[in-house]
């Protein structure tokens, strides 16, 4: 039996990102190997993962044309209203999605479930192969394919190989793509809980000088019980502390932060700590070797834009390789992957930028920094144009948007 496994795309990496690029690819009719260190059985798990990603109008518009959505929207909870705040402040930033039209800015849904979603969707596209627990050790980049060395004494030979393994990233650096990387000290304290009032809708963001603190709402548990996903960032040596108090003098630190708005507050589930590191690629591909999701930049989750900037790749790249196969070309083609490259370069840089600045701009309390930023919040309310921009960023519906994100067919 041969040691060598061929394929068009070899994707490192089973996480959301590379999960759905997988998915966009077989809806195209791209054959791919998804290469994934973890079984799904460990992936979905409850114990997993404990976060929630918000999903732009503009990412549901992906799930939706590559099949996905229905799957998740029964525990997909809509965000109508967006509420940003300084501390104490009585300045503060509020969008209504009805400014702007009657979609939601879009929705909050658990990292399980979109999983287990994408694992049952997997499961019926016979052009996607799903080898795990198995492990990438090195990739070598050829002049008509590049091959993958695995720890299982096997070689994955593909014309494209997309690195999705990430912020750590081992096969961005076996390509011998650098990066650009820090730590900010923090951490992010991740957790659901049950609250006696409502929601509503109302995704918060309050800035605090350890970080942000965000409550994003989730759907009420099936017997009625309102529940939210707190996201707390804090200086990471008091993250574990913080974690790791008595389950009642935790949840007397969430209205010490945020206020009593949503009542009595008791945890839905067990805590997680995630330390908070940023990771730009200096370049989307190096050979036959291109990157999405987290190994190509990983941000600062205070604006909630991590899973949407991966899904954007996966749009851009399944545009691109699906465009190039109708076409006969080859999809590790330097000119396949320099239009990838191109179309999310600009984007990715831009919203990296804007999350570190955003951080570093909000995580103090010098009051003429303060006053600064809180004339800004107060600026942006009062100026209608702006805000509604604003807004549509927020939606993720502005820009050079692929065709997924337009809510057109690849």
């Amino acid at each position: 039996m041969s040691n060598v496994i061929e394929t068009d795309v070899a994707i490192v990496g089973g996480g959301l990102v590379g999960l759905t690029l997988a998915l966009a690819l077989a809806r195209g009719g791209i054959a791919s190997v998804v290469v994934d260190p973890e079984t799904p059985a460990l992936r979905a798990a409850d114990a997993f993962d404990g976060r929630a990603s918000a999903i732009a109008l503009g990412s549901v518009r992906v799930l939706q044309g590559i099949g996905l959505w229905p799957a998740l929207a029964q525990d997909a909870s809509p965000i109508r209203d967006i509420r940003v705040s300084d501390g104490d402040s009585s300045l503060f930033l509020h969008y209504d999605h009805r400014e702007i039209g009657d979609e939601p800015f879009g929705y909050i849904v658990e990292n399980r479930f979109t999983r287990r979603a994408l694992y049952a969707a997997l499961a019926m596209e016979p052009c996607v192969k799903l080898m795990a627990p198995e492990k990438a050790l090195d990739v070598v980049s050829r002049s008509t394919h590049a091959d993958v060395a695995l720890a299982s004494g096997q070689t994955l030979r593909a014309r494209l190989v997309v690195a999705c393994d990430g912020r750590p990233s081992p096969l961005r650096k076996a390509a011998g793509i650098g990066a650009v990387r820090w730590d900010y000290e923090q951490s992010g304290i991740v957790c659901s809980i049950r609250h006696e009032k409502p929601h509503d809708g109302i995704a918060h963001e309050r800035f605090l000088p350890a970080g942000p603190f965000a409550v994003l709402p989730l759907n009420d548990a099936p017997d009625g019980t309102h529940r939210s996903s707190i996201v707390w960032t804090e200086k990471s040596e008091l993250a574990k502390l913080f974690a790791a108090l008595p389950e009642d003098e935790f949840c007397d630190e969430i209205p010490e932060r945020f206020g009593w708005g949503l009542g009595k507050i008791e945890l839905a589930g067990p805590r997680w700590v995630y330390p908070l590191v940023f990771v730009q690629a200096k370049k989307f591909f190096e050979g036959r070797v291109a990157l999405a999701g987290d190994a190509a930049h990983g941000i600062h989750p205070i604006a909630g834009q991590g899973f949407n900037l991966g899904l954007r790749d996966v749009a851009a790249l399944a545009e691109v390789l699906v465009e190039g196969q109708r076409l006969g070309l080859d999809p590790g083609s330097a000119e396949r992957l320099e239009a990838y490259a191109r179309w999310r370069g600009l984007d990715t840089v831009s919203m990296s930028a804007v999350t570190d600045g955003l951080l570093r701009l909000f995580s103090n309390d010098i009051a003429p920094i303060k006053l600064v930023r809180d004339l800004g919040l107060a600026a942006v309310q009062a100026v209608p144009p702006l805000k509604r921009l604003f807004m549509r960023h927020a939606m993720g519906t502005v820009g050079s948007l692929p065709r997924l994100m337009r809510g057109e067919a690849l």
